[in-house]
């Protein structure tokens, strides 16, 4: 995700990781922080494995990072995809594409 134009077959790819309601889900649950699998599988409703599947997902398109704090792995956004355009609105910057986030 760091070069300045993307093909559309990276672009596309980018866009299928989005495309399921639970990796939108825990997108929308780290925007208020980072958090780890246990807390966000209390926050989505559902079990850890499923949310360990969705993160792997979400981190090998790059819309996460992982840190190890402890015993846990704690996840965040990635500060160069997720960013705040000039009028404060919240985008997903693709490099083909912006989605802007609702409120």
């Amino acid at each position: 995700m760091q070069t300045a134009t993307r093909q559309p077959e990276q672009c596309a790819e980018s866009l299928k990781a989005l495309s399921d309601p639970t990796r939108l889900q825990i997108i929308e649950q780290l925007r208020a922080g980072p958090l780890n699998v246990g807390e966000l599988a209390a926050a989505v409703d559902t079990t850890v494995v499923t949310i360990s599947h969705h993160l792997g997902i979400l981190y090998h398109a790059g819309f996460v990072r992982r840190m190890k704090q402890g015993r846990f792995v704690v996840y965040s956004l990635d500060k160069e995809v997720f960013i705040r355009s000039s009028r404060g609105a919240e985008l997903i910057d693709l490099q083909c594409c912006r989605i802007e986030m609702a409120k």
